[in-house]
């Protein structure tokens, strides 16, 4: 396996991390280095632990033990908003976008909060051109101009998961977390997905959870394997498909 990432280096680090519910422990010891601008996947079989992992590293849970740095400074125990203030957004399993408001709304809405601007009454948000630029910008790279105006309900289950990625751009992180970002595509929709996904995330570090090996072997650097909670293996698409462990506890066949 290669080399663990600098602590100097990384833009994430996991370091002995537990949590547990109860007497119930979902992770464990778990040690992760991503390395900045890198796109690292975490793989496993369900009930791993990858999406208790997201959370933990995006502040949406509070590990029992061990911490979690962003850059350097230690980020566990802080507010999922201060941690995105700080560089870190993600999507989510389940689309997460606001199905009554427009395609350019649900955009405008993270361009708002990551230009600095806040809620105030007397502010007609039209007349800031930085916000209006960026996010038709965001529409064009996402190749939804043409739907700017459709309520996000209605876009189609594939337009939907590229609105939310968008949405996670759209606040300026230099890392990004993407949970299983083509669950439930077809092939052709997969592929276009990667492609944005791939064009998007250019010079940022993407940490993506996905079941479909064919975008993880396609989009990722490094992948780490997580089993019952714990990494059994770390390094690159190579290294993991020849890892027997890996093979035996979960990629088998896919691993050819």
């Amino acid at each position: 396996m290669s080399e663990a990432v600098s602590e100097k280096s990384a833009a994430i680090e996991v370091r002995a991390v537990e949590k547990r519910f109860g007497n119930v422990s979902i992770i464990r010891d778990l040690n992760l280095s991503v390395a900045k601008g890198e796109r690292h996947a975490i793989i496993g079989p369900n009930g791993a632990g990858k999406s208790t992992t997201f959370n933990l590293i995006s502040g949406h849970i509070k590990p029992t033990s061990g911490e979690v740095k962003l850059n350097g400074d230690v980020i566990s125990g802080l507010q999922p908003f201060e941690i995105n203030r700080r560089g870190l957004s993600r999507s989510f399993q389940v689309t997460n976008v606001f199905a009554r408001m427009s395609v350019w709304e649900n955009v405008r809405c993270a361009v708002l909060w990551a230009t600095g601007h806040r809620y105030a009454f007397w502010k007609n948000v039209d007349s800031l051109p930085e916000v209006r630029e960026r996010t038709a910008q965001i529409l064009d790279d996402i190749h939804l101009t043409h739907r700017r105006d459709v309520p996000a309900g209605l876009l189609t289950y594939a337009e939907q998961r590229e609105l939310e990625i968008g949405i996670t751009i759209a606040s300026g992180a230099t890392v990004v977390l993407l949970d299983e970002p083509t669950a439930g595509m077809s092939n052709a929709e997969t592929e276009r997905a990667m492609a944005l996904i791939r064009r998007l995330t250019e010079g940022k570090t993407l940490v993506i959870v996905e079941h479909d090996m064919s975008v993880v072997f396609g989009l990722a650097d490094r992948i780490s394997v997580l089993v019952y909670g714990h990494i059994i293996a770390s390094g690159t698409p190579e290294e993991i498909r020849r890892d027997p462990k890996v093979k035996e506890a979960y990629l088998g066949e896919e691993a050819h």
